[in-house]
């Protein structure tokens, strides 16, 4: 059931932009600037939240900002798709809020107010995008995205951030403007409106389309939305890997990656639908196209000794699980890729948290210098550690869930291939995860780091990263929340 007209998607989307704003009227008074920046954020979780009922009870709820030409407006919807993003989203937001605030602060960084406003620009483009009810909102919000984080790429504004920015916005506005602009024109051409479908099977094209046509839109949708970091297009990831750990959970665990993936998977079932993708045989094929990202940023993950860098590549490899899981075309897969969605952004968004708090507390960003320091820092490389073991796959943590579904979804699907590319990503995450915990944990640290006597970072940055941990375990225990929206968006 419909419900048109809904106010609330509007405020959902506005708060994140009325809060840059008095984040900028405020620059001057940073306690009042960090209070307005969490208050946009709890506005924006109050009001995602206030609409979980009505998603719940089956309506999908509709706002038409503006027409622009018939069958093309700036519309916004809510369905259970988008509550996955836009839960986990705006809720992270206001947790990032605390450990950005000690973070910057620490480290005296400069520039906090333009950091703190395009942050919050960020979320009013990742927010577009969930709540986005056709092909011309959520690409115009895309590149909402894809701007607005520039500056955070190129936040320390050196040679080395400039050009991380660089690669950063050529790589996501090229393929945008290169693959899927064209596609949307297309589309529009042969359809007549670019909204989506009320449901994942249908899709909107019409019938008697060449396969060649279907093909070629698909291939520019899947690979135009580059923030979805499959290979080749990925290396704009690891490159804005110089910007501040803030940036860099936001970037890997909350807005841009996801609104990447969120925007692949949005189209691959509400634009072309499972029925068009069987037909064509489009699932499969790209299944196994994106398990060569999964295995090959493992491969690189493994011979990263920068604690970040390691995570990027690993962020490249466990994206791919969310297209893989929808590609697969079964429940199962479906549901494993979709609550991945929710389950990979709480544990990397706290690997992050844990990366910065290790370089503010001892300025150190190599794995190999990082031996004996979970003794000191016992909340920081415990929380590493129960994150870590979610993107192993290993239970009782969330990414376990994803795991035991999407091994389910290939056996349905009958593909013994990619349930050993799964097997064999599970070996490589454990690969490069264990050595950083063991080490840290049972490591002998340097005669330096004895004297020098590390201790944890902030509380503002502590707490919000065992936060984060301690959700990742309940969501493994408890993961109907957000296993009840997944299980709404199949037929």
């Amino acid at each position: 059931m419909d419900t048109p007209h809904d106010i609330r998607l509007l405020l959902a989307v506005l708060a994140p932009l009325v809060g840059a704003g008095l984040v900028m009227a405020t620059g001057k008074r940073p306690n009042l600037r960090e209070a307005c920046s969490f208050l946009a954020a709890l506005a924006l979780f109050l009001v995602t939240v206030s609409l979980v009922p009505d998603i719940r009870a089956g309506r999908t709820l509709h706002f038409t900002v503006f027409d622009l030409l018939p069958g093309l407006s700036v519309s916004l919807r809510a369905d259970a798709l988008s509550m996955i993003f836009a839960v986990s989203a705006s809720f992270l937001w206001c947790v990032t809020v605390f450990y950005s605030a000690g973070y910057m602060r620490s480290l005296e960084e400069h520039a906090q107010t333009r950091f703190s406003a395009c942050f919050a620009l960020a979320l009013f483009g990742a927010i577009g995008c969930a709540f986005s009810d056709n092909l011309l909102t959520l690409y115009l919000f895309y590149e909402i995205v894809s701007i607005t984080t520039y500056p955070l790429v190129a936040h320390h504004q050196d040679e080395e951030g400039y050009e991380g920015g660089r690669k950063y916005l050529v790589y996501l506005t090229a393929t945008a403007k290169g693959l899927v602009l064209p596609a949307m024109v297309l589309l529009y051409v042969l359809v007549g409106n670019l909204d989506f479908a009320n449901n994942i099977t249908t899709g909107i094209l019409p019938a008697g389309v060449h396969r060649g046509i279907v093909t070629a839109l698909y291939v520019c949708c899947v690979l135009g939305f580059a923030k979805n970091g499959v290979m080749p297009l990925h290396h704009w990831l690891p490159g804005a890997m110089v910007a501040p750990t803030p940036v860099s959970a936001l970037l890997h665990a909350v807005a841009v990656v996801k609104v990447g993936v969120f925007s692949t998977v949005r189209v691959m079932l509400y634009v072309f639908g499972t029925k068009t993708m069987t037909d064509f045989n489009l699932g499969l094929p790209t299944a196994y196209f994106v398990s060569f990202t999964i295995l090959a940023a493992s491969i690189i993950a493994l011979s990263k000794d920068n604690l970040k860098a390691r995570l990027a590549y690993s962020t490249v490899s466990q994206l791919s699980y969310i297209i893989l899981g929808v590609a697969l075309l079964t429940p199962a897969g479906i549901e494993g890729g979709l609550i991945h969605i929710a389950n990979h952004a709480f544990s990397k968004i706290t690997l992050f948290f844990c990366a910065g708090a290790i370089y503010v507390a001892t300025h150190k960003k190599d794995i190999s210098q990082m031996s004996g320091l979970g003794r000191a820092m016992p909340f920081t490389f415990g929380a590493f550690a129960i994150a870590s073991l979610s993107m192993i796959g290993a239970p009782p943590v969330c990414g376990f869930v994803s795991k035991w579904y999407l091994l389910n979804g290939a056996l349905d699907a009958g593909s013994i291939g990619i349930f050993l590319v799964l097997l064999a990503s599970t070996i490589l995450n454990a690969a490069y995860f264990a050595p950083v915990v063991f080490d840290a944990f049972f490591g002998n640290p340097s005669a330096e780091d004895v004297k020098h006597g590390f201790k944890e970072a902030p509380l503002a940055m502590v707490i919000p990263l065992s936060l984060t941990a301690v959700i990742s375990v309940v969501i493994g225990f408890y993961p109907d929340f957000f296993m009840n929206f997944v299980r709404a968006v199949l037929p």
